[in-house]
């Protein structure tokens, strides 16, 4: 019985006759007609293709760049509506265009052909390409979640991911070589030529590709929201767009009751009564919160206590919790707090050897009226004694 392929079936059979190093002008010929009409969707299909047989990011990454550039011609010729000004997507087209610009004067720096004169000018310019990082943790955490939330072939976004590493690790290569007394000319050209393939590689896989699969896929108000949570970033080389009034308006936060639980709804997550409790209650840490009117009202149980607590301090004054030799800096603290003057405490102390760290945050709700002050005490005795970095899982 003859089976009935898709393109998008056909074209997967070409990328992994490319992974399976056969013949690239045989592999071409024989499925010209598809790589020559291939979407940003079926691009996105093809490679989570590969993920999904086993394959993993960096062995795609081998080939990926070969397969995008048999697509290119297609790809390039897709058309697709280009996104309203200053949306999201908007910004990080833009975004794109500055970083090439950049790219394009180090190039003329380049051209002068005096690397050692050149070496602290070309190594501002190189450090000031720290700042694009903004844009891939803007798709990172913005762009692709509500991607992968739409389709399975999105989490093929995990191959983009890995360039991004690679662009961030050519880039810090970059600049401690050229930040070294002797650095070698030719270890800088290798390694520039390196830095250029992969940030503008990317900028054309998001343009060809990310961008108009995005578009297809998104719906107006998501683009809103997204638009909105990217405020909390920076916009690498461009100047911050302005906020428009759906971006500007908040999701309404609510509890709710769902069955025999309530549930409180917030624009970063849900969480259950039990699950705020067991996550108050798991952190390292001591949390007392006096309200406005200096009223003790909430204190969490963590499993190694630093001070004590008891549930009958709850509404007591939270001046007569503290000896009378300290109630003037309890009084000093609320005051500061109240008038807007100091957003925070610090005092740390030793107590039976270990050092306690003590600090006060005043709360503000959304109109930044004070509505009391958040105590936190932690034992940073071993995050004191930190040094260099522990990146393998090393239970004890």
């Amino acid at each position: 019985m003859e089976i009935n392929m898709t393109r998008a079936d056909r074209l997967k059979d070409y990328v992994r006759g490319v992974m399976d190093r056969k013949d690239g002008t045989m592999l071409y010929n024989q499925y010209k007609d598809d790589i020559q009409n291939v979407t940003p969707q079926e691009a996105f299909e093809v490679f989570f293709h590969q993920l999904d047989r086993g394959t993993t990011p960096k062995k795609i990454l081998e080939i990926l760049d070969k397969v995008i550039h048999v697509f290119h011609g297609s790809l390039s010729m897709y058309i697709w509506e280009k996104p309203p000004k200053d949306s999201f997507l908007d910004t990080l087209m833009k975004e794109n265009e500055e970083l090439e610009n950049k790219l394009s004067s180090i190039k003329e720096i380049i051209k002068r052909k005096d690397f050692k004169s050149n070496r602290l000018e070309l190594l501002k310019r190189i450090e000031e390409l720290q700042q694009f990082n903004a844009h891939y943790v803007k798709k990172e955490n913005i762009l692709f979640p509500y991607l992968e939330k739409k389709m399975e072939k999105f989490s093929g976004l995990t191959i983009m991911w890995s360039l991004h590493d690679e662009a961030r690790a050519s880039l810090n290569k970059l600049i401690c070589l050229l930040q070294s007394k002797e650095p070698s000319e030719t270890d800088f050209n290798a390694e520039i030529g390196n830095l250029f393939f992969i940030l503008y590689g990317l900028s054309h896989k998001e343009q060809y590709i990310l961008f108009p699969a995005a578009l297809e896929v998104i719906n107006e108000e998501e683009w809103i929201d997204m638009k909105k949570q990217s405020f909390e970033y920076d916009f690498p080389f461009i100047e911050k767009p302005p906020m428009d009034r759906e971006a500007l308006s908040d999701m309404a936060d609510e509890v709710v009751k769902e069955e025999n639980s309530f549930i409180m709804k917030t624009e970063t997550g849900e969480l259950s009564f039990e699950q705020a409790l067991m996550i108050f209650n798991s952190l390292p840490v001591d949390l007392s919160f006096v309200d406005e009117n200096n009223k003790v009202r909430f204190f969490t149980k963590p499993k190694d206590r630093l001070f004590p607590r008891s549930p009958a301090v709850i509404g007591r004054d939270v001046r007569n919790c503290h000896p009378s030799e300290s109630v003037h800096v309890v009084d000093k603290i609320v005051e500061e707090f109240r008038q807007g003057n100091k957003d925070t405490a610090i005092f740390w102390i030793q107590m039976k050897g270990r050092t306690i760290l003590i600090q006060y945050f005043a709360l503000r709700n959304a109109q930044g009226e004070y509505k009391g002050v958040l105590e936190v005490s932690q034992d940073i005795t071993e995050i004191k004694r930190m040094e260099g970095e522990k990146r393998l899982l090393e239970w004890q």
